[in-house]
């Protein structure tokens, strides 16, 4: 039974009658580009084949009663004229804001009835939040037939975050799980939303590691890092650091303090980094490509400080199976959570076996791998 399917299932079940629909988002992986999309920067996801999915009906009220049942199958419940946050249950203002939003955009949004169920792992970097939100988003937009795009979408699923969940996230995770390609990854200009698809070249996989370390990216240094790169950005006098260069940042290094100038170079070599890593792929460059996503993380090591130990270890161990065949990384917010490699599919078993050898022993945690193929989005037609 697919998760379509479950979350139909799980909707009769609770309400003791058919869903009207059935809507779904995928969650993502980042290939390279991580902490660049809220510098205005270079971001190159994919959409993963794991994902939201949510079986609704309209109501006749201005109610929204939603069943959660990945989050000990809890229901809540609210009206909107009077969207509140909720302490008690804190996934319900995924729901809560979302809507919120998209009610500034379409006041005419009525009531629903919702059933709630996903597979993407909670905590370890895939994105389940944004997931979530454009899975709300295409629900209410399919049910009463709103002119919503896959942009505004990522947009309104980005407020959401950023003005009512709380969290500073960039536009990356909402706007891929929306416009991805399948059998691709995107190239995203996260200032002017413009996107390229990116070819995953043939016989290639996600294998998408999750280092069990803990992580959770609101309580987390995510808002201090970000604060830091924006002190960069006004010591220039600039946006964003997407618009500085390595030399630029060079010459005034003795004027910044050594935790900004190497979190700026981090931003800065990152964005150069991803649009070399598009160029590789559109050329079937994998030696390339290996190269790039391997000095990608250990910017986000020593510049950016953003991983662990754990996730450092998994990726010495991905990198001594696949050598140039492919490429690896942490990928996500970092302080824990996913490692990704984009390997032939005839090097996955070897990656889990050596993961399953070496993995517990370096760390004391057993990882849980994912092998994933690149979907497309929830808006993308």
């Amino acid at each position: 039974m697919n998760l379509k399917q479950q979350a139909s299932q799980h909707f009769q079940q609770q309400f003791s009658t058919p869903c009207d629909i059935v809507c779904y988002a995928p969650g993502r992986v980042n290939v390279i580009g991580d902490h660049t999309d809220y510098n205005d920067g270079f971001v190159l996801p994919a959409a993963i084949n794991y994902g939201t999915a949510i079986a609704a009906s309209k109501r006749d009220d201005n109610q929204v009663l939603v069943y959660a049942h990945d989050c000990d199958q809890q229901t809540s419940q609210f009206s909107l004229d009077d969207i509140q946050f909720d302490q008690n249950m804190m996934w319900s203002n995924y729901v809560r804001g979302t809507i919120a939003m998209l009610q500034n955009k379409f006041p005419e949004v009525g009531g629903a009835t919702l059933a709630v169920t996903g597979n993407v792992p909670q905590g370890a970097g895939l994105s389940s939040s944004a997931s979530f939100e454009i899975a709300i988003l295409k629900t209410f937009a399919s049910l009463y037939e709103l002119p919503l795009d896959g942009i505004q979408a990522a947009l309104l699923g980005q407020q959401a975050e950023n003005q009512f969940v709380g969290c500073n996230c960039g536009i990356m995770d909402q706007l891929i799980s929306a416009m991805g390609q399948e059998s691709n990854a995107m190239l995203l200009d996260c200032r002017a939303l413009t996107f390229e698809d990116a070819p995953i070249p043939a016989g290639f996989s996600f294998v998408i590691v999750n280092s069990n370390v803990k992580r959770g990216l609101v309580d987390s240094e995510y808002n201090l890092r970000r604060e830091q790169c924006e002190a960069v950005a006004k010591h220039f006098g600039v946006k964003a650091l997407r618009d500085l260069t390595l030399e630029q940042l060079q010459s005034e290094q003795a004027n910044l303090s050594d935790v900004e100038y190497r979190r700026a170079r981090h931003v800065i070599s990152e964005n150069d980094r991803t649009l070399a890593v598009l160029e590789a792929l559109k050329g079937n460059d994998i030696a390339t490509m290996s190269e790039l996503m391997m000095a990608s993380h250990m910017s986000l090591k020593d510049d950016f400080e953003v991983t662990t130990p754990q996730m450092d270890a998994l990726v010495e161990i991905i990198a001594e199976v696949i050598g140039q065949q492919g490429g690896t990384r942490m990928t996500g917010g970092g302080f824990g959570g996913c490692v990704v490699a984009l390997a032939p599919d005839e090097l996955v078993e070897p990656i889990k076996a050596a993961i399953s050898a070496q993995y517990e022993q370096r760390s004391g945690l057993v990882a849980n791998v994912y092998v994933c193929t690149a979907e497309q989005g929830a808006f993308r037609v």
